[in-house]
C-alpha cells in the first residue's frame, strides 16, 4: 500500500508543477505587457514614475480589481456575471441608507451591505442552477434588478456618508499605504487562497474545464455554482462599499459599466472565457494594466474620446490572445508563427518606439518657457452644453498661453475622482472642475486643497472643500424665469417637469427656483416630476411614460435643452403647439428648436463664456496664489423665445 502511495506522489508532484508552469506562462504575457507599459509611460511622462502617482494608480485600480477577483471565480468555472457593477452600486446604497434612514451603527450597516451583495449573487446562482437559466441571461436580469433596487431605495439621489466610513476611502495606513490599496491586496490574497488551497477552488477549475466530467467525478456542480456566484456578489459588495467610501457618498448609478472592466481585467490577466484557466495574480496584473493605461493616458493629455478607442483595442487584443492560446493548445494552426503576423507585430513595435522617441524629442526640444498648466474635468462631453464649455476654455487657454488638460468623466463620479487625482499627481497649477455629483467631488476638492492647488468650479458647485470661485449662472433665478415663462404661455392646466441629474447643484438650484415660482401660479398643476439626468434619450423615455399616465399635459419644463429636445421627440407634432416646452441652457440645437417652434423658449446660458471665465479665474488664482474660498462668479441668463432666437441667428 505504501509503495503504491509512494509511486503516486511523484505523479502528483509533476501534475502540480505542470499546473504552476502553465499558470506562469498564462500570466507572463500580461506581466510582460505591464512592464513594457510602465517603461513606455515612464519615458513619455516624467510625472508617471513617482511614488505619489503609483499609489494613485493603486487606488484607482482597487475597485475594478476587487470586482475582477470575484469575476475570476465565475470565469474560471466557465460562467459570466454581468451584474457585478450594479450589485456594487446596490451594496453602497444599502450601506448608506441603513445608516442615514435606519440609524444603525456604521459597522452593522457595512455588514448589511455585504450581505445584500452576497444575496444578489446567490439569487443569480439559484436562477442558473435551479432555474436552468444561462448565466448571461440570469446575471443580465440581476443587473437590472440591482440597479432598480438602488434607485428605489435611494429615491434616485446620492446618500452622503459621514463618520469613519466616509474617511476610510481617503485614509492611509502609517501615513503611506492607502486603505483602498490595502483592501485590494487582502482580497487578492483571499482569492489566491480560495483558488489554490480550497476544495471549492479546485472544483471551479474542474467545472470550467468540463462540467460533466466534474459531475461524474463526484463534484456537486450546482452547489459549487451557488458558492461561486455568492462569492462574486460578496466581492462586488466590497468594491461598492469601498467606492462609496472613496466618494464619501453612495451613488445610485455607481458601478455602471464596471462589469465590462472586470471581465476585461480577468481576460487580460490570462484567464480563458471558455473556463478552466485563470489566477488571482493574473487578474491583479490585468486590473493594473487597465489602471496604468488610464492613468498614463490622462498624464499624456490624450483625448477622452481616443482613450476609449485605445482601451477597447487593448481588450480586443487580450481576447484575441486568449483565442489563439486555446487554438494552440488544441493542436490547431499557430497564426503567430506566420511571417505575415511577425512582420505585423514588428511594424507595430517600430511605430510605438518611433512615437515614444518623438514624444521625448518634443519634450526635450521645447522652448523652455514655463506655461501654467490647468486641468479641466468635465462631467460629460456627451452633451453639447459641455462641449461648448470646453470650446470656450480652449479658446481662452490659447489666448492666455495656458496648457489645458481636458478630461471627460462620462457622468461617472469615480472616473472624475481619478482624473482629479491624476492632475494632482502631475502637479498642475490649477484645477477646474464641473462636478458629476456635488457631494462625490468633495474628497477630490479637499485633496487639491491639501496639495495647495487652487480649484475653480464651473456650472455646478461642490458641497464642500474650498474653491476660489464657482463660475455659474444663477440657476435659481433661471428656474424662476422658466416658471414665469411657462405659466404665461400655458395660462392654467397640468404640466410636467423633467429634473436634472440628482445630486448636482445645477439640478437642485434650477428645480428650487422653478418650484418656488410655479407655486405662485395657482392655475398651474404639476402632475409629474421625474429625473432624466440631463440626457436626451432618458428624457424621451421618461416623457413617454409620463404621457401614458397624464395624456392631457399642457406644458413641460426641462432642466436643460437636451431633455427638452427628448420631450419634444416624445410629443411629436404636439410639441410647441398643443404642449408648451421650456428648456434651459440655450445650446445651439436648443435655440434652433425654439426658432423652428418645436420648443417655445429656453433660459439661455452662455457656455462658452463659462469656459472662458473658468480658465481666466484659474490663471488669476495661479498668479495671485489664491486658494479660496471665494465668492461665486455670476454669468447672466435670459429667456429666449422665438423672436430672440431668430434675431440671434440673424434670420
Amino acid at each position: 500500500m505504501s509503495d503504491r502511495k509512494t509511486q503516486r506522489e511523484p505523479g502528483r508532484d509533476r501534475a502540480r508543477r505542470s499546473t504552476r508552469l502553465r499558470a506562469l506562462a498564462d500570466n507572463s504575457g500580461a506581466l510582460g505587457g505591464l512592464i513594457v507599459l510602465v517603461v513606455l509611460l515612464a519615458i513619455l511622462s516624467p510625472d508617471f514614475l513617482t511614488a505619489n502617482n503609483l499609489l494613485n494608480v493603486g487606488v484607482q485600480a482597487s475597485v475594478v480589481a476587487i470586482l475582477a477577483f470575484g469575476m475570476t471565480f465565475v470565469i474560471v468555472s466557465g460562467g459570466i456575471d454581468l451584474s457585478v457593477g450594479s450589485v456594487a452600486g446596490l451594496a453602497g446604497i444599502v450601506t448608506g441608507w441603513t445608516v442615514a434612514s435606519g440609524g444603525l451603527p456604521m459597522w452593522l450597516a457595512v455588514l448589511i451591505g455585504l450581505a445584500a451583495g452576497a444575496l444578489a449573487g446567490l439569487a443569480s446562482g439559484l436562477l442558473i442552477t435551479i432555474g436552468r437559466v444561462p448565466p448571461f441571461i440570469a446575471t443580465l436580469a440581476m443587473l437590472s434588478v440591482a440597479r432598480g433596487l438602488a434607485l428605489v431605495i435611494s429615491g434616485g439621489k446620492p446618500i452622503t456618508l459621514d463618520g469613519w466610513l466616509g474617511e476610510f476611502g481617503a485614509g492611509t495606513l502609517f501615513g503611506f499605504l492607502p486603505y483602498p490599496v490595502l483592501v485590494m491586496l487582502l482580497i487578492g490574497l483571499v482569492t489566491a487562497f480560495v483558488l489554490r488551497r480550497t476544495y471549492s477552488g479546485r472544483a471551479m477549475y474542474a467545472i470550467g474545464g468540463n462540467a460533466e466530467a466534474a459531475r461524474l467525478s463526484g463534484i456537486k456542480v450546482g452547489r459549487q455554482q451557488l458558492v461561486i456566484y455568492a462569492l462574486s456578489g460578496l466581492f462586488a459588495a466590497v468594491a461598492g462599499i469601498l467606492l462609496a467610501s472613496r466618494l464619501s457618498s453612495a451613488q445610485p448609478e455607481a458601478g455602471t459599466g464596471y462589469e465590462l472592466d472586470a471581465i476585461a481585467a480577468v481576460v487580460i490577466g490570462g484567464a480563458s472565457l471558455s473556463g478552466g484557466v485563470g489566477s488571482a495574480m493574473g487578474t491583479f496584473v490585468g486590473a493594473l494594466i487597465l489602471g496604468v493605461l488610464r492613468n498614463g493616458l490622462n498624464l499624456l493629455n490624450v483625448s477622452a474620446f481616443w482613450q476609449q478607442v485605445i482601451i477597447g483595442v487593448v481588450i480586443a487584443i487580450a481576447v484575441l490572445s486568449d483565442t489563439l492560446r486555446r487554438r494552440r493548445r488544441g493542436g490547431g494552426p499557430r497564426p503567430t508563427r506566420s511571417p505575415a503576423m511577425r512582420r505585423g507585430v514588428a511594424a507595430v513595435l517600430v511605430v510605438i518606439l518611433i512615437g515614444a522617441g518623438w514624444a521625448v524629442y518634443q519634450r526635450q526640444s521645447g522652448d523652455g518657457a514655463e506655461r501654467p498648466t490647468v486641468a479641466l474635468s468635465l462631467s460629460t462631453l456627451n452633451n453639447p452644453f459641455f462641449v461648448d464649455v470646453r470650446a470656450g476654455a480652449l479658446e481662452e487657454a490659447e489666448r492666455s498661453g495656458v496648457d489645458l488638460i481636458v478630461s471627460d468623466a462620462g457622468d461617472d463620479s469615480s472616473r472624475q475622482a481619478n482624473a482629479v487625482q491624476d492632475a494632482i499627481a502631475r502637479g498642475v497649477d490649477a484645477i477646474v472642475v464641473n462636478p458629476v455629483d456635488s457631494d462625490a467631488i468633495v474628497p477630490s476638492v479637499e485633496a487639491a486643497n491639501r496639495a495647495g492647488i487652487p480649484v475653480i468650479a464651473v456650472d455646478r458647485a461642490p458641497n464642500g472643500g474650498d474653491v476660489v470661485t464657482t463660475i455659474a449662472s444663477d440657476n435659481v433665478e433661471g428656474g424662476r424665469m422658466a416658471a414665469r415663462e411657462l405659466a404665461d404661455l400655458v395660462g392654467s392646466g397640468p404640466i410636467a417637469v423633467l429634473e436634472g441629474q440628482p445630486g448636482t447643484s445645477a439640478a437642485r438650484d434650477r428645480g428650487q427656483g422653478f418650484t418656488e415660482e410655479i407655486a405662485e401660479h395657482s392655475g398651474i398643476d404639476v402632475v409629474a416630476s421625474q429625473p432624466a439626468d440631463f440626457d436626451r434619450t432618458k428624457a424621451l423615455d421618461v416623457m413617454q411614460n409620463m404621457l401614458q399616465a397624464n395624456p392631457d399635459i399642457e406644458g413641460v419644463f426641462a432642466a436643460n435643452d437636451e431633455m427638452a429636445l427628448g420631450a419634444a421627440k416624445a410629443l411629436g407634432g404636439r410639441a410647441g403647439e398643443e404642449v408648451v416646452i421650456v428648456g434651459f441652457d440655450g445650446t445651439p440645437e436648443g435655440l434652433a428648436a425654439v426658432e423652428a417652434g418645436t420648443l417655445n423658449a429656453t433660459v439661455a446660458q452662455q457656455p462658452r463664456m463659462l469656459g472662458e471665465a473658468a480658465v481666466g479665474a484659474a490663471l488669476d488664482a495661479v498668479e495671485s496664489g489664491d486658494l479660496g474660498p471665494g465668492d461665486p462668479t455670476d454669468i447672466p441668463v435670459k429667456v429666449m423665445g422665438q423672436e430672440e432666437a431668430s434675431s440671434r441667428s440673424g434670420n
